[in-house]
This record gives C-alpha cells, sequence and structure tokens, in this order.
C-alpha cells in the first residue's frame, strides 16, 4: 500500500464581549476579553476541529457540533477534538503535522506559546516538533484591531497508517 496524505484547513473566529473566559488550544489566558460562543469558544481548536473534518472530507464542526444543540452549551472544545481525532484513527489515518495561527490585538500571546504547543502536541498525540503556533495582531485595523474578535486558522496533513475500515 503506498502511503496516502491529506490536508486539511480550518477556520474559526468569535466576537469579543460578555461571555466565556478566553482558552486557546485548551490553555486559559489571563487578562483576555470574554468570548461570545455557544461552547467554550476556544477558536484555536474550532479551527482545528475544522482541519480534521476537512482533511477526511466529513464536513465541518457546525454539522458535527452545532451551537443549536444544548449538549454543546459551554462545552470544552477539546471533546470536539478528541471525538473527530478518535474517529480518524478509527479509520487508519494519524496526524503528521499541526500549523496554527491565532489572530488577536490583545493580550500578547508569547508567553503562551510553549504551553499551547504542548497541549496541542498532546491532543494530535504527536511531538511537540511537530506543532506551530503563531499569534498576530490586527495591527489597530479592523475587527481584530480594535479589540472586536478573535480568529484562527489551522492547517494539518494526516498520513493513512492502516486500510480505512470504511470505503
Amino acid at each position: 500500500m503506498a502511503t496516502e496524505f491529506r490536508i486539511g484547513s480550518g477556520h474559526d473566529s468569535h466576537r469579543l464581549g460578555q461571555g466565556n473566559p478566553m482558552c486557546l488550544g485548551g490553555v486559559a489566558i489571563e487578562r483576555a476579553s470574554e468570548v461570545v460562543a455557544h461552547s467554550d469558544g476556544d477558536v484555536l481548536l474550532h479551527a482545528l476541529t475544522d482541519a480534521l473534518l476537512g482533511a477526511m472530507a466529513w464536513g465541518d464542526i457546525g454539522e458535527w457540533f452545532p451551537d443549536t444543540d444544548p449538549r454543546y452549551q459551554g462545552c470544552d472544545s477539546q471533546e470536539f477534538v478528541i471525538s473527530v481525532l478518535e474517529k480518524i484513527k478509527q479509520e487508519g489515518w494519524t496526524p503528521v503535522n499541526v500549523d496554527s495561527t491565532v489572530f488577536l490585538q490583545s493580550p500578547k500571546l508569547s508567553p503562551y506559546k510553549k504551553v499551547i504547543r504542548k497541549r496541542l502536541a498532546s491532543l494530535m498525540d504527536i511531538p511537540i516538533t511537530s506543532i506551530s503556533f503563531k499569534a498576530k495582531t490586527g495591527e489597530h485595523v479592523g475587527p481584530i484591531g480594535r479589540s472586536e474578535s478573535i480568529q484562527a486558522s489551522v492547517v494539518l496533513l494526516l498520513k493513512q497508517t492502516a486500510s480505512s475500515t470504511h470505503s
């Protein structure tokens, strides 16, 4: 069997305001604005979930975990990643690497980079050296620059490790 690869990309954004304490990659961000969301509002994990689903051509996070479903009210977004990744592994695929970017005016995310990378590596069950996390401001332009919103984008690579259990 030849090695097969799949690339996935994901994106998410949320308004900032009265809502949930900010978490990125499952890590609490101190002195940050609150995130308006149905679940915990972790844009990084939402984008990661979408990238995983996209790589498998399985739709998007809204189809799998709709914000109209009360089961996901305040839900820890790590559960979304764990659930989808479990199914991906059952299909004979494994993550190779993750490249992520969060767009947020403040606070600066530099102090959190290593712990976020560690958390993502643990969630994805891959080495920290296979996880990239970048942070960008909005340079005081647009909704991000005015601290009205936060966004994240993720690109990842999966490789086939076994024959699929389903065609």
